[in-house]
């Protein structure tokens, strides 16, 4: 038994393949993109639940969302039915505004502790606001803005290798990651065992440095990597 066609463009193709490749992705959307993948080939519904390990409705269902929302809606479920929310849409916005624009008193971020005494509401349904936005205080990310003035210009010309490469070529990201210290501990630790945690020393000594010198098929994420003692341009 077959459901709605589908038919995919090159670009489109190769993202759904890279979603259904890919460890890091949600496995909900891995699965979902595989499916798709395989009913593009024009295999059944029967024949892709098999494969993948779903039962024939569901196969169906995510068929006929990509037919109708594409991409979208795979990535996220339709609205399901349930009791009436108690939390007016107000409410999630204070919540939302104070967890991004304020601070608690001696602390750095809001935790769903701390905040849900001062907006009346449960530490979980704080907790729920949070993963609908996409809100992690306890979380920072780190960043440094080029001041290369051609930046955007070299960017262009590098992120299509990684999106789409070019048919028969093989790219490779190369990368390197100098003054590793070598170290180890002044004293053997102990192992651990039923009962006892494994020990270490406080202090360590050096061994020198090193510097790690890597490479990655961007097409299936082999590396190729070495270490060399000095780090200059001929290495």
């Amino acid at each position: 038994m077959r459901g709605a066609k589908i038919w995919l463009s090159q670009e489109l193709r190769d993202d759904l393949e890279r979603f259904a490749r890919s460890r890091t992705l949600p496995a909900r959307l891995v699965q979902r993109a595989q499916i798709v993948v395989l009913a593009a080939a024009r295999n059944s519904d029967q024949e892709i639940a098999q494969t993948v390990g779903v039962v024939r409705q569901t196969v169906s269902l995510w068929r006929n969302r990509f037919v109708e929302h594409g991409i979208a809606g795979l990535e996220k479920d339709a609205p399901r039915s349930g009791r009436p929310r108690t939390i007016t849409p107000a409410r999630v916005d204070e919540i939302v505004r104070l967890t991004t624009q304020s601070t608690p008193v001696a602390a750095t971020h809001w935790s769903t502790r701390t905040l849900a005494p001062l907006t009346a509401v449960s530490p979980s349904t704080i907790g729920r606001i949070w993963r609908t936005h996409g809100l992690k205080p306890h979380r920072v990310k780190r960043f440094k803005l080029s001041n290369d003035p051609r930046f955007a210009e070299k960017l262009k010309d590098v992120v299509p290798l990684y999106l789409h490469p070019p048919a028969g070529a093989v790219v490779i990201s190369v990368d390197e990651k100098c003054q590793i210290q070598a170290l180890d501990r002044t004293q053997p630790g102990l192992p651990w065992k039923k009962g006892r945690c494994g020990t270490m020393t406080h202090d360590y000594k050096r061994h020198g440095t090193t510097t790690l010198f890597a490479g990655m098929n961007v097409a299936d994420g082999s590396i190729i990597s070495t270490f060399m003692p000095t780090h200059n341009h001929q290495d």
